[in-house]
């Protein structure tokens, strides 16, 4: 620990207490809270300076940042929490364009009254998903609001990381011809979210699938640098992210409904709740779309990841000035996947 870190008379009281407006005011409570709370977490060289910035070293390449704000409901959900979603969730929106992510900075809004033991719990858990990404949480902020005024606790981050020049991944890459692949099932995050939060039981626990997928990336670009686009399918699930590539390429989209992985429990609770699990949201799997003579290619190296072992090739990209995303169906016929209508489930992520 860094000699400007002060030592208080009385250590938090984690067990029982809770957090208090003067946790937020920037005095000596917010210190005690950042230094046996979030330090202790998060310990590294830049957090040790304790100050307002972050000075960092970077390789060569390009550098790539994202934001991602988190204000999923419940905070702790089968397979997961807001902390280690809000490592995942930053670190996989910079590995989509095939960067390696290095440092993170948190901003942590909390509302008053939120229990401390419940905090840690957050705090450690994105601690351990950071260390297990390997990337260094190095600056943050905190923040205090007034009870019913923050629905107990919100995570902001944001990723740096850096991707080689010669790679050229870009949601706009998409060509006709292109084979369109998954990494694994769709829909586990969601209904792990909505059978958690409606008290909901099936005889299987659905889990979250939260996962960091920059090593599945990285195994990925290693055999085929040549991939044109990468998405992960978070919010709006699978059907609403192949939208968004069709859009931003001028191109359509057809895929083929018995290719695309779903967990039979998930298949089942969707039909109980009537959801389509094409619309669920997923954190730890993945969209790639690379030029069909290397789909194969591709395909084996994600099956050999561990986050990648249920991977499949479920579509291709077609002309199509429209730019519709059509399934074929697995009775045969054709339907619309349009974009997402409303939120079926908010507070997801």
């Amino acid at each position: 620990m860094s000699a400007r870190v002060r030592r208080h008379a009385r250590t938090l009281d984690v067990r029982y207490g809770r957090i208090d407006m003067n946790h937020g005011s920037g005095g000596r409570a917010t210190t005690q809270l950042v230094q046996e709370l979030f330090l202790n977490a998060f310990d590294n060289e830049w957090l040790r300076l304790m100050d307002d910035q972050a000075r960092c070293t970077l390789p060569a390449g390009r550098l790539v940042v994202a934001t991602d704000a988190h204000v999923v409901s419940p905070l702790f959900f089968p397979g997961g929490d807001i902390g280690a979603l809000s490592v995942h969730g930053t670190v996989n929106d910079v590995a989509m364009a095939g960067a390696k992510p290095m440092y993170l900075t948190a901003a942590f809004i909390i509302e008053e009254g939120f229990a401390l033991a419940s905090l840690k719990r957050v705090v450690d858990s994105m601690a351990q998903a950071a260390r297990s990404a390997q990337v260094a949480v190095i600056a943050g902020d905190t923040k205090v609001v007034e009870r019913g005024k923050g629905d107990g606790l919100f995570i902001t981050t944001t990723g740096v990381g850096v991707v080689d020049p010669a790679l050229d991944i870009h949601v706009h890459r998409a060509q006709p011809q292109d084979c369109i692949l998954i990494s694994g099932t769709i829909g586990d995050h969601g209904i792990a979210i909505m059978s958690e939060r409606e008290h909901l039981s099936f005889q299987t626990t659905i889990l979250s699938d939260t996962a960091a997928l920059h090593g599945l990336v990285a195994d990925m670009v290693r055999v085929v640098p040549d991939i044109h686009c990468l998405r992960d399918p978070t919010r709006g699930g699978l059907a609403t992210a192949l939208n968004e590539i069709a859009d931003q390429s001028g191109v359509g989209m057809r895929i083929q409904e018995a290719a695309i992985p779903i967990r039979a429990e998930v298949r089942a609770a969707c039909e109980f709740l009537g959801l389509d699990p094409l619309y669920i949201a997923n954190e730890g799997k993945l969209i790639a779309i690379c030029p069909p003579e290397q789909a194969n290619t591709l395909l084996a190296a994600m099956r050999r990841h561990p986050l990648g072992v249920q991977s499949a090739i479920i579509g291709t990209v077609v002309d199509d000035p429209l730019r519709f995303v059509e399934m074929e169906t697995a009775f045969g016929g054709t339907r619309m996947v349009d974009w997402l209508t409303g939120d079926p489930l908010p507070r997801i992520c």
